[in-house]
């Protein structure tokens, strides 16, 4: 079972090759279309904030109907997660490590709708455990967590 009825991914050319092999795993084991919101190809120069918010953009303003969720990536992923959170409704966390608690206590707790992946410190391997966590990852509603997550939502 998946969380999101859809999943969006992003990144710019730090992220890019692990983005690449990331959708084609989704594809193949979440029954699911990966929307790939860019870069489309490697460039160096590129600017995370162009393919990141429009990822945000699309995840923000999703309805409750239709669970939109993001992996998002970069170097360390730290840049990416400050860009997307800065979009209303978007709640991103940030992992650069194989620590799975960091993923499942954000989809617990926060109901984190934006996963930010630091390629530069991730094997694929790891990326996919990571992904997995987030993606199955069930939000229980608990009223604590509603509360908290509401209280950030007012801002």
């Amino acid at each position: 079972m998946r969380v999101f009825d859809r999943l969006v991914f992003a990144s710019d050319h730090a992220g890019f090759a692990l983005k690449e092999v990331l959708m084609e795993y989704a594809a193949q084991n979440y029954q699911i279309v990966p929307e790939d919101m860019g870069a489309l190809s490697y460039v160096t120069t590129d600017d995370y904030p162009d393919f990141i918010l429009p990822a945000a953009e699309l995840v923000g303003s999703s309805s409750p109907d239709e669970r939109v969720g993001a992996i998002i990536l970069g170097g360390s992923g730290q840049g990416e997660a400050i860009a997307a959170n800065r979009v209303t409704g978007v709640r991103a966390i940030v992992c650069y490590s194989a620590q799975a608690e960091i993923i499942t206590l954000g989809r617990e707790h926060n109901d984190a709708n934006v996963l930010s992946l630091g390629a530069r410190f991730l094997t694929e391997q790891q990326a996919y455990e990571m992904m997995d966590l987030f993606v199955m990852t069930v939000f229980p509603e608990e009223p604590r967590h509603l509360r908290r997550i509401d209280k950030i939502d007012r801002v």
